[in-house]
């Protein structure tokens, strides 16, 4: 009986003392340490100095376990048991490093030892080393958890979860399922199959989870980000911006929903996104996504020279960030320099052939660069992906005139017309002045 009780109350004192790691947005509380109790399960006999050190463990007398633990290993370096507790002093003493390296001895000692690889896999990734924590993580799994139990082995799945959500969704949702055999699902189980289904492609599964985590928790920011980024991505803004709104007032100054918030209304083309998206970054200055969202509401607004400084900053770290590189191209084509637009253009559509809007901002800067092959070229590539507008049908037509085909630049031209209905008064002047010369000529 007593032993029990000192396992239950290890596994209390270290929830409540450790914390979580973070990989992008997941959550932190199946990275928490797990429960300090020995690796080498209660059948194995324990000392009495190492015994002791454990009821020293259970007051948070991290110096008196120390002191303990200490010369009883120095005599007994291959105790599995002794280890974990040392590594689990070291680690609610934050000293990583020390934490990492015993709980690896104790994986050593006793491979099978399901808490040493738990603990081993779960400090690993608060560390963020991913993939050696999901090797950890991997083979906690894989072990009997004994006397700790289906729920200390769903936290390894959940960790497992988190881990590779970052480059596989479908194995993340597996990772999901396999802990919600042996637990059941809580609301973070809930926000994360949410974001799962979101980055596979699931809108509709992923509204429906994220729904279901306000309905029961209407003050959850992470749900609400997660739902107003769908709706922001079907052009909802004003379901997106009502939704931001009441996060807001749940959670003031939240950088996450403020920054959402900006984009939609930006979207919209209120005046009171820029304000609020410069106040966002002058209190985050260093945070790249606040400072890109900025840089595309001063390009909105009219601001290109100001964009661009903070593109050309955000590019000095990732040079090869191909939508940096369109909005960057964007500000060029804006201010008029078309050859270094061309170069920004042509550097994003390599990089990222699926963009559309890499293609079409090629498209314009060659044309205005005398390259009608390649504005056609890109034109092409862009109408694998987006259908033509009364601006594209301009572009054809102007290529084709430059590279004197008549036919077709005749025929752009009209469809041009057809499409523009009188929004683009100077290039109808223009197309009708052609199509005249053009006829003439036959």
């Amino acid at each position: 009986m007593r032993y029990s009780v000192l396992r239950f109350a290890f596994f209390v004192l270290l929830c409540a003392s450790t914390a979580g790691f973070t990989q992008g947005s997941a959550s932190s509380h199946e990275a928490q340490a797990p429960a300090a109790q020995p690796a080498a399960g209660a059948s194995q006999p324990v000392s009495e100095q190492v015994a002791s050190a454990e009821a020293d463990l259970l007051k948070s007398d991290w110096k008196a376990a120390q002191a303990k633990l200490e010369p009883w290993l120095a005599a007994h370096p291959d105790d599995a048991r002794a280890l974990f507790d040392l590594g689990y002093v070291a680690d609610a003493q934050n000293r990583l490093d020390d934490a990492a390296s015993l709980y690896g001895r104790a994986v050593a000692a006793n491979p099978q030892s399901f808490l040493a690889h738990l603990s081993l896999g779960l400090l690993l990734a608060r560390q963020n080393h991913f993939d050696e924590a999901r090797t950890e993580l991997d083979a906690a799994t894989k072990l009997d958890p004994g006397d700790d139990g289906p729920a200390m082995k769903a936290r390894a799945w959940r960790a497992l979860a988190q881990i590779d959500r970052a480059t596989d969704a479908t194995e993340a949702s597996n990772d999901l399922l396999e802990a919600l055999k042996l637990t059941p699902e809580t609301p973070e189980d809930t926000l994360l199959a949410a974001n799962l289904a979101d980055e596979a492609g699931q809108p509709d599964t992923a509204e429906t989870a994220y729904r279901r985590i306000l309905a029961k928790n209407p003050k959850s920011a992470p749900a609400s980000s997660g739902l107003a980024h769908l709706l922001i991505a079907r052009k909802q803004y004003p379901e997106a911006e009502t939704l931001l709104r009441a996060a807001l007032e749940q959670t003031p100054n939240d950088p996450a929903l403020t920054a959402q918030l900006a984009a939609v209304l930006a979207a919209q083309d209120k005046a009171e996104a820029l304000p609020l998206i410069q106040k966002l970054h002058d209190a985050h200055p260093a945070d790249a996504a606040i400072t890109r969202i900025l840089a595309e509401v001063l390009a909105t607004a009219g601001d290109a020279a100001g964009s661009d400084l903070l593109y050309t900053t955000l590019l000095a770290a990732s040079p090869k960030d191909p939508a940096l590189l369109i909005g960057h191209g964007q500000n060029l084509i804006r201010e008029l320099k078309y050859a270094q637009a061309f170069a920004a253009f042509n550097q994003a559509t390599q990089l990222d052939p699926v963009d559309p809007a890499g293609w079409s901002g090629l498209a314009f800067a060659a044309i205005r660069t005398n390259q009608p092959a390649v504005t056609l070229h890109a034109l092409t590539m862009r109408s694998k992906y987006l259908p033509e507008v009364p601006s594209t049908y301009f572009l054809w037509a102007t290529a084709y005139d430059t590279l004197n085909n008549k036919k077709e630049a005749t025929a752009y031209y009209r469809r041009f017309l057809d499409s523009s209905a009188g929004k683009f008064p100077d290039q109808e002047i223009q197309a009708r002045q052609r199509i005249k010369l053009l006829e003439n000529k036959d």
